[in-house]
C-alpha cells in the first residue's frame, strides 16, 4: 500500500504511540501495525547530485590557501514515501584533500550503494560509507545531514530536539581573513558595524608581522569585543610559542591549529608553554583523532566541523568524546552555504559541551539560494523550529545548477 507524506507521517504517529501501550489495554489496532509496516518497508528511491559553486564577494585567504568560491557538491535524497532529504559539501583541498570533482564521483558510487535502503537507519548507512570517510569526509557528510533532515522530517520535529537538545540560539563569531592590516581593520570594523560581536582573525604568515595586526585591531576596536585567532598550521613550534606570548596583552580567547596537525607533540608543547588557550582544529577530523588529542593532552579545545569528520553522526560522537575528557568545544565550517551550516546549528543546539561557534561561512557568499534555515541577528544565530533541518534550496536557483 503506498503512503502519501501526510498519511505516512500521520500513520507513524500513531504506530509510536501503540508501541508505548501494552497490548492488553486493547488500543493497538490494524492502522497501527501498518504504520509499523509502511516505516519498515521505507526505502531510498534515488538520490540527485548537483555541482554547487558559489563564487565569494573577495578572494578569502588563510595561512594555507585561499577561496574564491564554494565549489561544493547539493545532494537531494529521495525516498518512496516522498519524504527528501538535503545535503551539502563544502570541500577545501588544503585541509580535506577533497575536490568538488572527487566528491561528485563519490557520490555517484554512494547513490548506487544507498539506492533500496532504510532511510532512517543512520548508523548503517555510515557504517556502510566509512571506508570514504579519510579520503571525502565533506561528501560523506552531506548524505549524513541529508539522512537526518529525513529522519526529523517522519519524526515531525528539528534535528536538534530529536537529538535531545533545547539550545535553539546562541552566538557565533565572524571571521577576517589574511590581508593588509589596514585591510583588515576595515573588515573587523565593518563585521561590527553588522551586529557581529564575537571577531576571528586568521593568521599564521608570519609572528611579528602578525603581533603588529592584532594591535592595529585592538587599537581600532578596543578591548570590549571578544577577539579569537587561527594560525590554520602557519607556525613551527617555536614561533607560535614565541607569537602567542607576545599576543597575550591583546586578550584573545583562544588559537586553533598553531602548529601542523601531524604534530601532536609540537601541539602538546605550545599548549604547556602557551598563555592562551589551544584549540584542535586540523588535527581534528574523527573520533579516534579527538581520543588521541585527549590522550596527548595536546590542546584545551576542539573544533568540530561537518566536512571534516563527515557529518553529524560523528560530530555528535567527538562532542561526548570531550565531554568525557573535559575538553569544550567550538562547531566551525568552511565556507558552505546555511544548508550545511544550519546542519552544524543543530549539532550545537544538541550539545551542551559545545559552547563556540563559528558559522560565518555564507558572509562572503554573493548569492544566497537558501530557503529558510538558520538566521543570523547581530551574530545570533536562530535555528528554524520545523521538522528535519528546517533549510531547502531555492526551486528557481535548483533548476540552475548542473546535475551530475
Amino acid at each position: 500500500m503506498a503512503f502519501s507524506r501526510k498519511q505516512f507521517l500521520k500513520a507513524l504517529g500513531l504506530g509510536a504511540l501503540a508501541s508505548a501501550v501494552p497490548v492488553k489495554w486493547g488500543v493497538a489496532s490494524p492502522k497501527m501495525e501498518e504504520a509499523r509496516t509502511g516505516a519498515k518497508r521505507m526505502k531510498i528511491r534515488d538520490v540527485d547530485i548537483y555541482y554547487f559553486g558559489i563564487k565569494l564577494n573577495e578572494p578569502f585567504t588563510i595561512a594555507i590557501g585561499t577561496v574564491t568560491s564554494t565549489n561544493g557538491v547539493l545532494i537531494r535524497i529521495h525516498t518512496d514515501s516522498g519524504i527528501v532529504g538535503i545535503g551539502e559539501s563544502c570541500p577545501f583541498q588544503p585541509i580535506t584533500g577533497e575536490t568538488q570533482q572527487t566528491n561528485i564521483a563519490v557520490a555517484q558510487n554512494l547513490r548506487d550503494m544507498l539506492t533500496g535502503k532504510d532511510p532512517l537507519a543512520v548508523e548503517s548507512a555510515n557504517r556502510l560509507f566509512s571506508p570514504f570517510l579519510h579520503s571525502n569526509p565533506a561528501i560523506l557528510a552531506a548524505f549524513d545531514m541529508a539522512f537526518y533532515d529525513i529522519l526529523g522530517k517522519v519524526a515531525g520535529l528539528p534535528v536538534f530536539r530529536l537529538l535531545g537538545g533545547d539550545k535553539m540560539t546562541f552566538e557565533t563569531d565572524v571571521t577576517t581573513g589574511i590581508d593588509t592590516p589596514e585591510n583588515m581593520v576595515k573588515n573587523v570594523k565593518a563585521h561590527i558595524a553588522s551586529g557581529f560581536r564575537t571577531q576571528k582573525i586568521k593568521l599564521g604568515k608570519d609572528p611579528d608581522h602578525d603581533v603588529a595586526i592584532l594591535q592595529a585591531i585592538r587599537d581600532a576596536i578596543g578591548y570590549d569585543y571578544p577577539i579569537r585567532i587561527d594560525a590554520n598550521q602557519g607556525y613551527t613550534v617555536p614561533q607560535a610559542i614565541y607569537a602567542l606570548k607576545h599576543m597575550e596583552k591583546f586578550q584573545i580567547q583562544f588559537c586553533e591549529q598553531p602548529v601542523v596537525a601531524s604534530d601532536i607533540i609540537g601541539m602538546k608543547q605550545v599548549r604547556e608553554e602557551s598563555p592562551i588557550p589551544i584549540m584542535g582544529d586540523e588535527a581534528l577530523f574523527t573520533p579516534a583523532d579527538a581520543i588521541e588529542l585527549a590522550r596527548a593532552e595536546a590542546c584545551d579545545y576542539f573544533n568540530i566541523k561537518l566536512m571534516k569528520a563527515g557529518g553529524i553522526t560523528n560530530s555528535l560522537k567527538i562532542s561526548l568524546i570531550a565531554e568525557a575528557a573535559d575538553i569544550r568545544c567550538m562547531v566551525g565550517c568552511m565556507n558552505e552555504t546555511r544548508i550545511a551550516l544550519t546542519a552544524a546549528a543543530h549539532v550545537h543546539g544538541a550539545q551542551r559541551n559545545i559552547i563556540y561557534a563559528d558559522l560565518d561561512g555564507y558572509v562572503g557568499h554573493t548569492v544566497d539560494p537558501v530557503v529558510d534555515g538558520m538566521t543570523v541577528q547581530n551574530g545570533i544565530v536562530t535555528i528554524p523550529e520545523k521538522p528535519g533541518l528546517g533549510v531547502d534550496i531555492d526551486p528557481a536557483y535548483l533548476k540552475m545548477l548542473r546535475k551530475a
